[in-house]
């Protein structure tokens, strides 16, 4: 027989998953949509604290709520906070979420990388396959993002196979000149203001993109005002 007792405790952990699931709602909602689409390792261990704190506060009916939630919302405080922060400060940026690998460059596998990145051949066919690459012969770049995902980007069919490809990497982002791309591409300082300049943009401050498109000519957008 099912005593008093039993159903208030039942009653109880229902009222709690109830609030506990609108709470993780929200966060979720208030963290942004990034934290739902893909994650990244800072993403991925504050859902796994936030979903042990949900099990504890479901299974301890004892304990006050409020001592799970407001971990929760310090939790939602300090992952915006670091997106924020995230948006000024590249190198936060690239700490929080981490830096592309280019797994396949100009039709070239780059094993070195493979196995700083701990990636075997069997990961790159899965991937390639899910890209719906039937062949590796048909791919000119594979970018391995800091989710786990590989970005392909395939051989242009009728381009000229003596002519330099390159990676359509960004030269300048939010306003800094990226030198490491610069340097993949053989181009310079330099060469990237002499450029700019021609184009009538004297300050890289102002720029919130800049690459080079697939014509070798500068694609500029500057930073709304």
């Amino acid at each position: 027989m099912i005593r008093g007792e039993d159903f208030f405790v039942l009653g109880t952990m229902v009222t709690r998953t109830i609030v506990i699931y609108i709470v993780i709602l929200l966060v979720f909602r208030l963290m942004g949509k990034r934290e739902i689409g893909e994650l990244s390792v800072v993403d991925f261990v504050v859902s796994i604290m936030l979903a042990e704190l949900a099990v504890i506060s479901i299974e301890n009916v004892e304990t006050p709520m409020a001592r799970q939630i407001v971990p929760m919302i310090l939790l939602m405080g300090i992952q915006i906070s670091l997106a924020f922060i995230s948006l000024k400060s590249e190198k936060l940026r690239k700490f929080i979420d981490g830096s592309p690998s280019v797994i396949i460059r100009k039709g070239e596998i780059d094993e070195k990388e493979m196995r700083k990145q701990r990636y075997n051949f069997d990961d790159l066919m899965m991937q390639l396959r899910q890209n719906n690459v039937k062949y590796l012969s048909d791919v000119e770049f594979a970018i391995l993002e800091p989710s786990g995902d590989l970005s392909v980007v395939k051989k242009e069919p009728g381009t000229d196979p003596t002519k330099g490809s390159f990676l359509p990497l960004p030269l300048i982002l939010d306003g800094k000149i990226q030198n490491d791309h610069l340097k993949q591409l053989g181009k310079t300082q330099l060469w990237l203001r002499q450029e700019l300049r021609k184009r009538g943009f004297r300050e890289v401050k102002h720029i919130s993109y800049c690459a080079l498109d697939k014509n070798d000519e500068l694609f500029v957008d500057l930073i709304d005002v």
